[in-house]
């Protein structure tokens, strides 16, 4: 089976795309809710420009991103291991190079790159006010803006996991934005 086939296969399997669906909203959030927390301590503390809280953003978008990608690949072959033994075992057959171990890895490629694209979409979208922070917007104002765009992410997650569950999508959504309002709160009462 080609890769595009395989592709094709897997992208059609509701049950591969929940389990990514999972892996991109769980570490879409933290690394929302993480660019949350750095966007205002940066400000609180006396961080000076931009640029800076940009790079502060850029590292943790790698740690996080690194972090979900290796955690789920080894978590799902590990599980898909597993899975394939217990079939094996049931089969009374050997499972090595057939389409059922193809699938079940190209469902680990699928389920660490969303998990991976998760964080980088939630660090990268609220630290975009910094990019013209400066020439258009000043360090708090930029903070500010960061600040809604997170949880306008998070509220974005919020709907899409309410509208694909059948629950209002507007109630999943303020849920959800609700975290980003709880993390900036808790920062700005933080002492230091």
């Amino acid at each position: 089976m080609s890769i595009r086939g395989l592709l094709g296969r897997l992208a059609g399997n509701e049950d591969v795309l929940a389990i990514s669906r999972r892996y991109f909203i769980s570490n879409g959030f933290d690394g929302t809710l993480t660019c949350v927390g750095i966007v205002v301590g940066a400000v609180l503390s006396g961080v000076p420009d931009g640029a800076t809280v940009i790079a502060i953003g850029l590292g943790a978008a790698v740690g996080l991103g690194t972090s979900a990608v290796w955690s789920v690949w080894e978590i799902e072959r590990a599980e898909t291991r597993a899975e394939i033994r217990r079939i094996e075992r049931a089969m009374l057959l050997d499972l090595d190079d057939t389409r059922v171990q193809r699938e079940r890895r190209g469902a680990r490629v699928v389920h660490a790159t969303m998990s991976g694209l998760g964080p980088l979409v939630g660090i990268l979208v609220p630290l975009l006010p910094f990019v013209v922070e400066g020439s258009l917007l000043t360090m708090t104002e930029a903070a500010a803006v960061a600040v809604g765009l997170g949880v306008g992410v998070l509220s974005a997650f919020g709907a899409y996991m309410g509208s694909i569950s059948g629950q209002r999508w507007y109630v999943a959504a303020a849920r959800m934005g609700l975290a980003g309002l709880v993390v900036a709160a808790i920062n700005l009462v933080l002492p230091g």
